[in-house]
C-alpha cells in the first residue's frame, strides 16, 4: 500500500540500510568463524626457557656530525663517500641494519637531513637520532651570550 500511494509523487530517495546491516553482520560471523579455524591449525609448540636467551640484533651504525663539520662513523672520521660505501656494505649484509646519528647541536639542520637523505637512499629503514634526555632547555641560539648560572639574574 506504501508503494502505491507513492506512484506519481517522484522517486523514492531514502535507503533502506537493514539488509545491508544483515549481509555486514552475517559477513563478520564468517571472518569470525575462519579466522579462528586458521589459527587452529597452527602447530602448537612448547618452545624450552631460558634465562640467558637473546634474539639477534641487525648490525647497529653511529654516525656522527661535529660542530666544526667532522663526520665520523662508528668513531672512525670518514669521507661522504666512504659513508656511502660502507652504508651500503652493511645494508648488503643485513638489510635490518639501523643507524643512530648524534649531531652536536650547534651543527646545521641542513647538515643532519643531508646524512637523513643518505641513509635512507642507500636502503637503511630504521633509524635514530641520539639525544641528551637531561636537556630540558632550549640550545642557545648561534651569537648569543649563554647567561652564567652562578651570578644571579638582575632585573
Amino acid at each position: 500500500m506504501g508503494g502505491a500511494s507513492r506512484k506519481g509523487r517522484g522517486p523514492i530517495t531514502d535507503i533502506n540500510v537493514t539488509p545491508l546491516v544483515d549481509i555486514m553482520l552475517v559477513l563478520l560471523i564468517i571472518f569470525m568463524l575462519t579466522a579462528n579455524l586458521i589459527n587452529k591449525q597452527a602447530i602448537e609448540v612448547d618452545l624450552p626457557k631460558a634465562s640467558q636467551g637473546t634474539t639477534p640484533t641487525p648490525p647497529t651504525l653511529a654516525v656522527t656530525l661535529t660542530q666544526e663539520g667532522g663526520l665520523y662513523l662508528d668513531g672512525k672520521e670518514v669521507t661522504p663517500a666512504e659513508l656511502r660505501t660502507a652504508v651500503s656494505a652493511s645494508v648488503a649484509k643485513d638489510p635490518k641494519t639501523q643507524v643512530i646519528i648524534a649531531a652536536d647541536k650547534h651543527t646545521s639542520h641542513g647538515r643532519v637531513v643531508w646524512v637523513l637523505d643518505v641513509i635512507k637512499s642507500l636502503g637503511v629503514g630504521a633509524f635514530a637520532i641520539q639525544i641528551d634526555p637531561a636537556g630540558l632547555e632550549p640550545p642557545t641560539p648561534v651569537g648569543a651570550s649563554k647567561p652564567s648560572k652562578s651570578a644571579p639574574a638582575t632585573p
